[in-house]
């Protein structure tokens, strides 16, 4: 029957159709809460609200996504094959928690050789010291002549040199041998890890990617004939589509707009930093935010006009389909569809559909429920 109506009525009397599915649907659901409530029809008023006006200035929708504030690709600054890998993607860690080790048993070697020559240089000093103290000595008592002790404090002096060049290269070897083992710079998320035991990774090869989940931002690009009309005070809430109601809306805590302007597309980045306990949202999540713009003294058009807003929870939403509860003359509730525009805090702003003053149900679930009665 739905097929046989899409197929053979006008536009507006399918679109009439789906409104009037939607009135039995909530119809429905509250006939069913008021029997299993084990009441009957009530003759309740409803709570309702005017259609507010406000004479505002012009608003503007731009698309953006979240990008973490520290995004960090974890690589190696040596060469060698990963023996362990303890965290997975997804996984939560700890600042100093180890993330990748890989073979060190070469470098071992190659230290233990090293301080095995930092320890017969230090021999050879300490013979060279003597033999120095010995001969200077045996010159106080004119024994010996000038050349021999400036021989000696030569040998002497070369003995040192080497001995710190040893301890130098040693440290050297020891610092590179931490290389091998890689811990978290910070707490956070591992985002990607497209790695695995046994592989052999080179010097700047991506080994994971960590994220700080408590430093997030949302990116959108403005034009740049907007970005002077943009408000330095905006009271937005930025909305998540692909989120739950309930958390699909957060408020940003800081607006930057960067001063550099992109050559290509004309376009100018504008960051929101979001508050630390928006934990549903993550790095690459679409986002949608409503600009407030000023009023262009210049253009006919840029003077403020009238703009209607709503409650958030008067609106029924049904795919891309919405509807509001408007109270007709006799007092009963009618279900109108209506355009939405941008979200303002728990306010919907509605662009066409309902006139500045009318009467609309703040819950459209009640208002379902008067409009169709059910019988005992």
């Amino acid at each position: 029957m739905t097929q046989f109506l899409t197929s053979y009525l006008p536009k507006s009397a399918v679109l009439a159709a789906v409104i009037l599915a939607m009135l039995g649907q909530h119809a429905v659901l509250a006939q069913a809460q008021t029997v299993a409530s084990g009441k009957g029809v009530q003759k309740s008023t409803l709570n309702m609200t005017a259609v507010r006006v406000a004479n505002g200035d012009s608003n503007l929708s731009v698309d953006g996504v979240v990008e973490a504030v520290r995004n960090t690709v974890i690589s190696a600054q040596i060469a060698g094959a990963i023996v362990q890998l303890p965290v997975q993607a997804g996984d939560v860690v700890k600042a100093g928690q180890l993330l990748v080790r890989m073979d060190a048993r070469a470098a071992q070697q190659e230290f233990n050789a090293s301080k095995a020559q930092v320890d017969a240089a230090k021999a050879n000093l300490a013979v060279a010291e003597k033999d120095y103290e010995r001969q200077k000595l045996l010159f106080e008592k004119n024994y010996i002549s000038q050349a021999q002790l400036d021989r000696a404090l030569a040998q002497f002096k070369s003995a040192s040199a080497q001995a710190n060049s040893q301890i130098a290269q040693a440290g050297a070897v020891q610092t590179q041998s931490g290389f091998y083992t890689i811990n978290a710079p910070y707490n956070g998320i591992v985002s990607e890890m497209p790695s695995a035991v046994g592989e052999m990774v080179m010097p700047g090869k991506p080994i994971m990617t960590v994220y700080d989940p408590k430093e997030l931002r949302v990116i959108v690009t403005v034009p740049q004939a907007r970005i002077s009309q943009l408000k330095a005070e905006q009271n937005l809430q930025i909305e998540f589509p692909s989120l739950p109601a309930a958390q699909r809306f957060v408020k940003p805590k800081k607006m930057t707009v960067l001063p550099l302007s992109d050559a290509a597309t004309h376009t100018v980045q504008v960051r929101f930093d979001l508050p630390a306990d928006a934990q549903a949202v993550n790095p690459g999540l679409f986002a949608r935010v409503n600009l407030s713009l000023t009023a262009d003294s210049t253009s006919a058009k840029g003077a403020s006009v009238n703009r209607l807003y709503v409650p958030r929870s008067a609106v029924i939403r049904r795919a891309e389909l919405h509807a509001v509860y408007v109270i007709n003359a006799q007092g009963k509730p009618i279900l109108r569809q209506v355009k939405p525009g941008p979200v303002l805090l728990n306010e919907q702003e509605i662009l066409s559909g309902v006139a500045a003053g009318e009467m609309i149900a703040i819950d459209p679930l009640a208002a379902a429920n008067a409009s169709k009665p059910v019988s005992q």
